[in-house]
């Protein structure tokens, strides 16, 4: 019996515009890593949290990462306890999904420590109690991705995964600039128009039967958020002309990521999406920000393990 494992869990584009709270998709090439050991007290510690410039909470509880081990500990009745450590490759408030990585990078090693490990989707109620801490809401749209990788419909119940072509990949830029989830959720509160629903509804429909499909003109139909972003884009300085940037380079859609202010592309090809990471890059420039870009498969790899 092993009595230590590292995972790898990667960043994620959470919301995908037209499904706030419920579709999402890995972003390869970053995330965070947890390191996990099995120990005789039972409960959860967590021992260091490295790479961030703000202070996380080091309380179990109070942490999205411990908070998942204490709902996997407490829903098993383990009679043995996990102390945590966290390296953080995500940006805090980047609407990158950096909650969600360190609570599904630290169920997958610790759930690789157990007698008698779990399932991947499993695991998904564990990850939605981390998520709760982060934001007071259970949202699986970054956590379910990341425990199955590729585009993902994510319900209050269960994980449904999304065909998506193997070409087609999304341009995710972040700008230096910091945007409290919380914050962007407030925004939110105000009441919507039942026609505004009903828009919504047929852009997601259209998405989804667009990935299964292999059809990206109906992904570029649909691919048009009008419930969350015309909310939350005020609060992202140059979000018109970094989207026009992308729309301009020959992306299918391009929307807010997560809660932002990363914004993201989708492309039927590699090439185009490097272009529009290019001319996004660009258009945060001429709003006065840094940033940085990744390209990413939209069928990217879910959380592992590490040797």
């Amino acid at each position: 019996m092993h009595r230590d494992a590292r995972a790898f869990a990667p960043g994620s584009v959470g919301n995908v515009g037209v499904g706030f709270d419920i579709l999402g998709h890995p972003i390869a090439g970053i995330g965070d890593i947890a390191t996990v050991r099995r120990i005789a007290a039972p409960r959860v510690r967590i021992a260091a949290i490295r790479g961030v410039a703000t202070g996380l909470p080091m309380d179990a509880e109070r942490n999205t990462a411990g908070a998942a081990l204490v709902a996997l500990r407490q829903a098993l009745a383990l009679p043995f306890g996990f102390e945590l450590e966290l390296d953080k490759g995500i940006p805090l408030g980047s609407g990158l999904g950096g909650s969600a990585s360190s609570c599904v990078a630290a169920l997958v090693a610790a759930n690789s420590l157990l007698d008698a490990p779990l399932d991947a989707r499993a695991l998904y109620p564990h990850a939605l109690a981390g998520e709760f801490v982060a934001s007071r809401s259970r949202q699986g749209d970054n956590v379910g991705p990341m425990l199955l990788g590729g585009l993902v419909l994510a319900t209050a119940q269960r994980l449904v995964p999304v065909a998506v072509p193997a070409a087609w990949h999304a341009a995710v830029v972040h700008p230096h600039a910091l945007l409290e989830t919380r914050r962007a959720r407030e925004v939110l509160a105000r009441a919507y128009a039942l026609r505004e629903f009903v828009a919504q509804s047929a852009n997601l429909a259209q998405v989804l039967l667009g990935c299964e499909r292999g059809d990206a003109e109906l992904v570029r139909t649909g691919l048009s958020d009008v419930l969350v972003e015309p909310r939350r884009a005020p609060l992202i300085a140059g979000f018109a002309g970094v989207k026009r940037a992308a729309l301009d380079s020959g992306a299918m859609g391009a929307s807010i990521s997560g809660a932002g202010p990363s914004l993201f592309a989708w492309c039927e090809d590699v090439a185009t999406a490097a272009r529009a990471r290019d001319a996004m890059i660009a258009g945060f420039a001429e709003a006065g920000f840094a940033s940085d870009g990744h390209l990413t498969p939209i069928a990217a790899p879910s959380a592992r393990l590490l040797a």
